[in-house]
């Protein structure tokens, strides 16, 4: 699954400490791992305890999570969007990816100096959402002067195409993040080949100081109320305690957490947003040489499934067996499940449920 979620936000609001974080948890503890494939791009494990509900019941050699594709994209300047500072790499490195976990500095503790001389979520968030809406202003002008001249020709799909374009500019002119409109599966195909920016959805993370944990401060809640107005959602962690725990053994790990009242690393909160932010969802396939959960995008069928283990596997499915890991803690076996009529045998046109563990029969 080639779907990538970019960590964007100014810089000196932690946005690297957090990829940082992330890359030695990798480095240093099983639970977390993580490997770097090229700079500032990296596959992170998706946390999920349903892998060791399964090997409870079944016995395997080794279990492998789904994985999720974070980019630790250029710190941005205010002119993004004329190409000031990295500008240029910032934006086009925004447009490759599928959503954006936008980190907004909230704590003002220690010698860290903010871009602009003092810590203002809500004008931080302003700052960024500006330069991605006057960058994507500018590809939709070009590509209405690229679809003018036939639409005056009284081509349809040219016109159809203007039309939509132009709702996007009137839309992007008055401020609007295109994300927060109602658009039809029609013109979301036609913006499609524009990459627009403010169409990816967003994750805010709200990057605080240990001592507001819980995000009480008035600056987390601007954050918050920024992000409801859009309907967006907010993860508040610390980047700092965060980068501490992922250099730990995991016993000095557990013991950090329940000293500092968590029960978990923030990372593992942020991985299964930006997870269900891409709009991905997992199947599970076990048996005695893995148990392995798997990427597939919700929505997608029994073959689309099966084609994520293996292309020629999609074209050659004939049917699936699937059985719910809640079916497994009942039942305590397959052949249990099986025995008890819950063993569901599905077709082409199954769409998969999450949590699905599901056995594919595969013909030549």
């Amino acid at each position: 699954m080639s779907v990538a979620c970019g960590i964007v936000g100014l810089p000196n609001v932690g946005k690297s400490t957090l990829f940082n974080a992330v890359t030695a948890a990798g480095a240093e503890s099983a639970n977390y791992p993580f490997c770097t494939i090229e700079p500032n791009v990296g596959i992170v494990d998706v946390p999920d305890e349903r892998l060791e509900i399964i090997h409870r019941y079944i016995k395997t050699d080794r279990v492998l999570p789904a994985s999720l594709k974070m980019v630790d994209i250029a710190g941005l300047v205010e002119g993004a969007s004329k190409g000031e500072g990295l500008g240029n790499k910032f934006l086009a490195n925004i447009k490759e990816v599928d959503a954006i976990a936008h980190v907004v500095r909230c704590f003002t503790k220690g010698d860290v100096v903010h871009v602009h001389g003092e810590v203002d979520p809500r004008r931080d968030i302003e700052v960024i959402e500006l330069e991605l809406a006057l960058a994507d202003l500018e590809t939709v002008n070009r590509n209405i002067d690229r679809v003018s001249k036939k639409a005056r020709s009284g081509d349809k799909d040219s016109l159809a195409q203007k039309a939509i374009f132009e709702r996007a500019k009137e839309a992007l002119e008055a401020g609007t993040q295109l994300r927060t409109l109602e658009w039809k599966d029609q013109e979301r195909a036609a913006l499609k080949p524009l990459f627009l920016m403010t169409m990816k959805p967003v994750l805010f993370v709200a990057n605080v100081s240990d001592d507001d944990l819980a995000g009480e401060s008035p600056r987390v809640q601007a954050v918050r109320e920024h992000a409801a107005q859009g309907g967006a959602e907010v993860i508040v962690l610390c980047c700092d305690i965060e980068g501490e725990l992922s250099t730990m053994e995991p016993e000095d790990r557990a013991v950090f957490l329940e000293d500092m009242g968590l029960t978990e690393p923030g990372l593992n909160r942020l991985i299964r947003h930006a997870y269900h932010l891409l709009g991905l969802q997992t199947f599970f396939t076990a048996g005695v040489k893995e148990i392995r959960a798997w990427n597939i995008m919700q929505g997608d069928t029994g073959p689309k499934a099966a084609g994520v283990i293996h292309s020629d596997f999609e074209k050659g499915y004939i049917r699936a067996e699937v059985y719910s890991v809640d079916d497994l803690v009942q039942h305590e076996s397959e052949a249990a499940i099986k025995a008890a009529g819950k063993l569901r045998v599905e077709g082409r046109d199954y769409v998969m449920r999450e949590g699905d563990v599901a056995h594919f029969l595969i013909g030549k």
